[in-house]
C-alpha cells in the first residue's frame, strides 16, 4: 500500500490545469459500444478507474489505440458477447463502479448485458435499482443471482421506447438508460433524469453519433430511437471536482494559484459555494485566479443564522466537493453546517481532521458542524488513511496546509480519481513525495 509523505505549511504559487472529468469519461467511453465505427475521445484522464474501464472494454473485443496524450480511438466492431460470462470478466467488472454502464449499450446493441456487482468507493449504499428498472421499462428481462452477485439483462426481441419517471435522479442510472434507449424502437421519455454536465456531454456525443435526444440540460429527456449509430470525435470537459479541489487548496495554503481552462460556464454553483466560505476568486477568460488568502470568513444567512452547505442533484452542489468544503471551513473565520444528504458514510473521515486539531462536531452520519479557527490554531501533521477518492484528496489538502510532517496511506484511492497528483502539486511548490 503506497503513501504520500507531506511536509505542510508551505505557500504554493503557479498555474495548474485540471484533468479531464473522471465521471464523464466513465460514461462516454462505454458509449463506444453502441457503434461498430471508430470513435475518438480526447482529454481522457490517466487514472486508475478509467484505465480499468478501457482494459475491460479491450477484453470484450473493443480495439483501443492511444493516439496522443489523453486521446484514444475505440472501435467496437468485433465484440465477444460470450466473454461476459467468463471469470475474467467477472473479476475485472467487479473492481470498478463504472462497469455498470456497459450494460445499457450492450443490451441495446446485442440484446444482452451482464455485469457483476460493481466495486468503487465504500461511501454508503449505492443501489442499482434505477438502472435495471429503466431497462425493464424498455422491455428487457432482469435476472439477479444473489449467490454470485451477478446481474443479467436480456432483450432478445429488442427494446421498445416508453415513458418512465425515475425514482431518483441517478447520474449513472440516467446515463445507462439513455444509452439503452437511443437504439430502442420508438420514443422514450425519461422524467426526473439527472442533468449534470456529464449527462449533457454524453447526450451531445450520442447526437453527434446519430442519436435523436432532446431536452438536454433539463430533467426531462425525449429520445427517438434510431436503427444504428456512427462514429464521432468527442472531447471530455475539465474535471469540475478537481477544479473545486484546487480552489480549496489555494485557500487552505494561502497560495496564489491560477487554474487553467476550467470551462467556467459548466461549473454551475461551485464558484459561488466557495465564495460563501469567504474565498475570493476571479474569472479570467476561461481561467480561475485565486489570490493568496491570509484569512477568509464564512458568510451567514440574511437572518444571521449559521450557514448550511448541502449537496443536491444538479444544478445543486455536487456531493463530491462537500468533503473539500468541510476541510476548507476548518481554517475559516466562522461556522458552517455541512449536510451530506446522499451518502451516509462520507463524513466519517472527519475524525482524522479532529486529530489534526480541527474543531468539528459530527452530529450524525449525514451532518457535521465545523467551527472555523481563523488560522489561530493551525492543523498539525499526522499519519492518516484515505478512505475514498474525495476524502483522500481532502486529507491531502489538509496535510499540505498543516504544520509538520503528514503521511497519507492508501493513496491507491486517490490514484483512482486524480492523475499524477503529486507531480502537479510539486510544480506549485508542494513538498510531497510518494513512498512505497
Amino acid at each position: 500500500m503506497g503513501a504520500f509523505e507531506i511536509f505542510g505549511g508551505k505557500k504554493l504559487k503557479g498555474e495548474i490545469t485540471p484533468q479531464g472529468a473522471k465521471n464523464e469519461a466513465l460514461q462516454v467511453i462505454n458509449a463506444v459500444l453502441l457503434t461498430s465505427e471508430k470513435v475518438i475521445i480526447n482529454n481522457i484522464p490517466d487514472i486508475v478507474d478509467v484505465n480499468k474501464l478501457i482494459d475491460l472494454l479491450s477484453t470484450l473485443g473493443v480495439k483501443t489505440e492511444k493516439i496522443g496524450q489523453g486521446s484514444y480511438s475505440f472501435q467496437a466492431d468485433e465484440i465477444d458477447v460470450d466473454f461476459m460470462t467468463s471469470d475474467e470478466y467477472k473479476i475485472k467488472g467487479s473492481s470498478l463502479r463504472g462497469s455498470i454502464m456497459v450494460v445499457g449499450p450492450l443490451l441495446a446493441r446485442f440484446g444482452k448485458g451482464y455485469i457483476p456487482k460493481p466495486g468503487g468507493d465504500k461511501i454508503g449504499r449505492r443501489r442499482l435499482d434505477t438502472h435495471f428498472i429503466g431497462f425493464q421499462n424498455l422491455g428487457a428481462k432482469f435476472e439477479y443471482d444473489s449467490e454470485t452477485n451477478f446481474y443479467k439483462a436480456h432483450a432478445p426481441n429488442g427494446l421498445k421506447g416508453t415513458y418512465m419517471l425515475l425514482d431518483e435522479a441517478s447520474v449513472t442510472g440516467t446515463a445507462n438508460i439513455i444509452m439503452a434507449a437511443v437504439l430502442a424502437e420508438g420514443e422514450t421519455t425519461i422524467y426526473n433524469a439527472a442533468c449534470e454536465p456529464y449527462i449533457q456531454q454524453l447526450s451531445e456525443m450520442l447526437n453527434k453519433m446519430g442519436a435523436n435526444i432532446s431536452g438536454i440540460g433539463s430533467n426531462k429527456l425525449t429520445i427517438n430511437g434510431v436503427s444504428e449509430l456512427k462514429g464521432c470525435e468527442h472531447t471530455i470537459l475539465p474535471d469540475m471536482i478537481e477544479i473545486g479541489s484546487f480552489i480549496g487548496l489555494a485557500a487552505m495554503t494561502q497560495s496564489e494559484i491560477t487554474i487553467k481552462n476550467v470551462a467556467f460556464d459548466k461549473l454551475g454553483v461551485i464558484p459561488n459555494v466557495f465564495r460563501k466560505l469567504g474565498i475570493k476568486l476571479e474569472k479570467r477568460n476561461d481561467d480561475i485566479y485565486i489570490p493568496a488568502h491570509e484569512s477568509y470568513e464564512i458568510e451567514s444567512f440574511i437572518d444571521g443564522s449559521i450557514m448550511t452547505i448541502s449537496d443536491h442533484p444538479w444544478p445543486g452542489f455536487t456531493p463530491d466537493l462537500l468533503s473539500i468544503v468541510l476541510v476548507v471551513a476548518t481554517q475559516a473565520r466562522g461556522s458552517v453546517l455541512i449536510h451530506q444528504k446522499m451518502f451516509e458514510s462520507r463524513l466519517f473521515f472527519v475524525d482524522k481532521l479532529i486529530d489534526m486539531g480541527a474543531q468539528i462536531i459530527l452530529c450524525d452520519p449525514h451532518r457535521a458542524t465545523v467551527i472555523g479557527l481563523d488560522r489561530k490554531t493551525p492543523l498539525k501533521g499526522i499519519t492518516m488513511t484515505s478512505p475514498d477518492i474525495r476524502a483522500g484528496v481532502s486529507l491531502l489538502i489538509a496535510a499540505l496546509s498543516a504544520s509538520g510532517k503528514s503521511t497519507v496511506l492508501n493513496i491507491e484511492q486517490i490514484d483512482r480519481g486524480y492523475e499524477n497528483i503529486e507531480d502537479r502539486l510539486r510544480s506549485l511548490g508542494a513538498d510531497i513525495k510518494r513512498i512505497p
